[in-house]
């Protein structure tokens, strides 16, 4: 079995024209929801961010007496479920391949379920990126090509298990979720320590996760939005347990996916079969993740941060995307609402704005230069 990816590098060659299909895996649509906590992680690269955020954190303290949640406020992104699928078609087909594209929304199946019922999205796999607690971490499984008829079953099941977890029930869950031949299971940037519970306790807890259910996982994921040292450690704990790597893009606004897999497989369930049963996948990488990874990140939330008037569901303003649970009743509220009554929250504000002058064309490059000591792929 084939365990270390065959990777390439879209700048060297083309080995795109000994494909067939570009397959894109694992991307979000505006059905996902996406807390706010990643901010104070991203101000901490930027000076002038990181400065304005401390700053109207302080303001917050001292006005409400706590600290701020940032967990209490999340985004949706920009994109809806069909423009989402043209983005990542259309980067494949300029390559000259065939498309096949699976979308992950967090917890969430809706958007290809939307999909299949339009003709361009017939054949989208029924995915989920599935939130799975355990023992004290969470960590993200990509459960692509779930049978249609049952998507809405194993759901339900994915989401009351997430809601009341018990690891008794783990391995009962992953092999009812594997037992169609047709179904990837994939382990979802394994060493990223989202929760920021420290990275030696989340690694030897991956390690374990991985051990015991290793038959049930398929492959693990090479994340577009991760550094390459986190990428290349990834591989060596697929080799450890005898899994192949697959790519995974992670792709939230409208850059498309930065890894892909290329594959002769004519459908989305041969690429199943050629992951699973020979352990064979070939990653391409793709130019914009030479991209320093905080620059692109800053790109990406300026992107969140746009009004767009055609947007799937009518969101046009970015804060009608943006959504707020009162503290003490547990009302959720687009900012939009809560601004339109003038409780306008300037940390946002503040954030907003350095975000959407570091994404000027010429601030752009001048941070783009300033971060490339920290890019990690020669």
């Amino acid at each position: 079995m084939e365990t270390y990816p065959s990777v390439h590098f879209a700048w060297r060659g083309t080995p795109w024209k000994r494909a067939r299909t570009g397959v894109s895996l694992h991307s979000h649509t505006s059905h996902s929801k996406e807390t706010l906590d990643f901010m104070p992680r991203l101000a901490a690269h930027v000076p002038i961010v990181r400065d304005l955020m401390r700053a109207q954190e302080a303001k917050y303290r001292s006005l409400y007496g706590r600290d701020l949640n940032y967990c209490n406020a999340w985004w949706t992104p920009p994109l809806g479920p069909r423009e989402s699928l043209a983005v990542e078609r259309g980067q494949i087909e300029a390559l000259g391949l065939r498309p096949l594209v699976s979308i992950s929304d967090h917890d969430n199946i809706d958007a290809p379920s939307l999909l299949r019922l339009l003709p361009e999205g017939r054949s989208t796999p029924v995915s989920v990126e599935w939130t799975l607690p355990y023992r004290g971490v969470f960590f993200h499984l990509g459960v692509h090509n779930l049978p249609p008829r049952r998507a809405t079953q194993c759901m339900s099941a994915m989401a009351a298990f997430t809601a009341d977890p018990k690891e008794a029930d783990i391995e009962g869950m992953l092999e009812w979720l594997s037992e169609e031949p047709d179904t990837l299971v994939v382990f979802n940037h394994p060493h990223w320590d989202e929760q920021g519970v420290g990275q030696q306790l989340h690694d030897s807890v991956t390690v374990e996760l991985l051990r015991r259910y290793s038959p049930f996982l398929h492959a693990l994921e090479m994340n577009g939005l991760r550094p390459w040292s986190e990428n290349r450690r990834v591989a060596e704990w697929g080799a450890s347990v005898d899994k192949p790597v697959v790519s995974g893009g992670d792709r939230h606004c409208t850059e498309p996916n930065a890894m892909l897999n290329l594959t002769n497989s004519g459908t989305f369930g041969e690429f199943v079969e050629e992951v699973r049963e020979y352990g064979r996948s070939h990653v391409l990488v793709m130019p914009q993740y030479r991209e320093p990874i905080v620059s692109r990140v800053i790109k990406m939330v300026a992107d969140v941060m746009r009004d767009n008037r055609a947007h799937t569901h009518g969101w046009v303003r970015w804060t009608d995307r943006v959504f707020v649970q009162d503290y003490d009743t547990g009302v959720v509220e687009a900012l939009s609402s809560i601004w339109s009554e003038g409780r306008q929250s300037l940390l946002v504000q503040a954030f907003a704005g350095a975000c959407r002058l570091l994404d000027n064309r010429s601030l752009h490059a001048a941070l783009r230069q300033f971060l490339a000591a920290t890019q990690e792929l020669a």
